[in-house]
């Protein structure tokens, strides 16, 4: 587990909740037992500070870090996604985004990468479409500059013709294989994980459980069910994240106010 994603896993998953910032020596305790060494904690931080997903903040414990405002609408957009606590509705349209494509790859490689964490599928070389709008996706792509237009659009074929367009922007058959191994990947780390386990044991299993779970915010839109294949692998996905997420979150939570609290 890379230290950046580390830190913004414990974040959104913990931090958020906790006013959002805390110690450096916090961090490093906190991210010692998913294996990431003090210096590549404080490198991250560095980073991060740099790209404004963080700033500097004296605390009681010593020198800290606070989530942005920025950081902070992210991480609350993308805790509703994981946790999926917004009743998601469809009315029947798609959000279609036309941009003009940066010329050079990197800039491109980013744009996609960002349009797709918000629920884009690419259409067409310059066309994107979500089934319900993101409303970041102005500003993103303002502070990027790049060029666009937006337009809400029926398919006039309905659902036959809107199930035809959403299999041209996403590769559901792939993205229901994920799920899959999700669940073949997952299982014997939550077996190995019970009720004797120590805190800090929990609190280790269970951010290995939201870090690969959260990897499905860069390859699943959350379509609606009508959309969807039937059975969706996602669904059983779920219901197995939800269940371990919450019989180890008692435990992970005791483990991280420990570390806030320990001064030393």
């Amino acid at each position: 587990m890379q230290a950046r994603s580390a830190l913004f896993d414990l974040y959104g998953d913990h931090l958020r909740r906790r006013g959002g910032q805390a110690p450096i020596a916090a961090l490093i305790r906190l991210l010692a037992p998913l294996g990431v060494a003090p210096p590549a904690v404080r490198t991250a931080v560095s980073r991060m500070v740099r790209q404004s997903w963080l700033s500097p903040v004296r605390m009681a414990g010593g020198a800290g870090y606070r989530l942005t405002g920025r950081a902070a609408l992210r991480l609350e957009e993308a805790g509703a996604r994981i946790y999926r606590t917004e009743k998601l509705s469809w009315d029947g349209r798609f959000d279609l985004v036309l941009v003009t494509n940066p010329t050079t790859r990197s800039e491109r490689e980013r744009l996609a990468a960002n349009l797709t964490f918000l629920g884009y599928g690419r259409l067409d070389g310059c066309v994107w479409i979500a089934a319900r709008p993101a409303g970041e996706v102005d500003s993103m792509l303002n502070d990027a500059g790049v060029r666009f237009e937006r337009l809400s659009a029926t398919h006039t074929a309905g659902a036959a013709g809107a199930r035809v367009m959403v299999g041209r922007a996403w590769d559901l058959q792939a993205i229901g294989a994920e799920y899959t191994a999700f669940i073949d990947r997952m299982t014997p780390l939550m077996r190995s994980v019970d009720k004797q386990a120590d805190d800090e044991t929990s609190f280790a299993a269970r951010s290995r459980l939201v870090h690969e779970w959260r990897a499905f915010l860069f390859s699943d839109p959350q379509l609606p069910s009508s959309l969807l294949p039937d059975p969706w692998p996602g669904h059983a996905a779920a219901a197995f994240f939800d269940r371990h997420a919450d019989r180890l979150r008692p435990a992970a939570d005791r483990f991280v106010d420990d570390c806030l609290a320990d001064k030393e």
